[in-house]
């Protein structure tokens, strides 16, 4: 047995008596979901952490509370869309930290529907059966869970290292992951706060590089909509086109698309730089003209500025 395969299995003994079994009544949306359905959206009209997942004698929170106390979750049957959403993530909106926290694993009988581990963080993902497609912020890793896929955040691969992981689909070389596992995904480097590169070859989804600081995350293929969403930092590049609110409330940082960057550009802007060879920008966004350094910044991902304009 390996060193990581003994470590994991010897993880799973220790919490063999905190495992949390829950059977909803079929495919329940947003189960262990950190944002609760992104309650400072909906504000308790779709989700309130205190609601009972149905057909179980637990709430959202409970298995939230469960998670970041190091217990582990398994879901007897199907899970629904949003599964283990900002996993690991001690948000502010919940009176948290804003960073990552360890937490405990969850476990799912059977398939699980889309957007599973948008902006996850940490923990691990076991699944029995199908994941639907789009996924979140994750990578596969070779399970120690005979019969299991076993997926990871990928924020946490390129911040923590393997951590005696092998990567299915992928490879990581230092601070450089290339994912090239011919899957769809979302929220691609959510919250990345070192200095590393993440490149995916294939199209994307939804935000691309949401809520980064530091690190590049490039896509080789067309992206979503949302792309550098509440950009803090870092680069993000899409080489194709992207949808529509690329950069929409961006802070900081650079986006680059060597295509057309979509309607609604810049929407709640409050800093940053969008590089794109078109695109709709709205106010506060307004078209510029590249600066000297707008132009070696483009240059030195390999791009040529003649065809580019800049967006701040």
């Amino acid at each position: 047995m390996k060193v990581g395969e003994l470590f994991n299995f010897l993880k799973r003994k220790g919490n063999k008596e905190n495992i949390l079994e829950i059977e909803p009544d079929g495919p329940i949306d947003c189960i262990g979901d950190f944002t609760y359905n992104f309650y400072w959206q909906q504000k308790g009209e779709e989700l309130e952490p205190e609601d009972q997942i149905p057909g179980t004698d637990h709430t959202y929170k409970d298995i939230v509370e469960h998670l970041k106390n190091g217990g582990n979750v398994k879901i007897l049957g199907d899970a629904g869309h949003r599964l283990c959403s900002s996993m690991g993530a001690d948000l502010k909106f919940f009176g948290g930290t804003g960073k990552a926290i360890d937490i405990g694993d969850v476990i799912v009988e059977g398939d699980v529907d889309t957007r599973m581990g948008i902006s996850m963080l940490r923990g691990s993902i076991y699944v029995k059966g199908d994941v639907k497609e789009p996924i979140g912020n994750l990578i596969e890793v070779e399970s120690d869970r005979k019969g299991y896929k076993k997926f990871k955040s990928i924020t946490d691969i390129v911040t923590n290292g393997l951590q005696g992981e092998k990567l299915v689909g992928a490879i990581l070389a230092g601070n450089r992951l290339i994912i090239d596992d011919g899957r769809v995904r979302d929220t691609i480097g959510a919250r990345l706060d070192v200095e590393a590169q993440i490149i995916h070859k294939g199209d994307v989804d939804l935000s691309t590089g949401i809520l980064m600081k530091k690190g590049i995350v490039r896509v080789d293929g067309d992206a979503g909509r949302n792309t550098g969403a509440l950009l803090r930092g870092g680069t993000v590049i899409i080489d194709g086109d992207a949808g529509d609110f690329t950069g929409i409330d961006m802070r900081s940082g650079t986006i680059i698309i060597n295509g057309d960057a979509g309607k609604f550009m810049g929407a709640q802007r409050k800093g940053g730089t969008i590089l794109a060879k078109s695109g709709k920008p709205v106010p506060p966004t307004s078209e510029g003209k590249l600066t000297e350094e707008d132009k070696q910044t483009l240059i030195n991902f390999g791009f040529k500025p003649q065809s580019f304009k800049k967006f701040s």
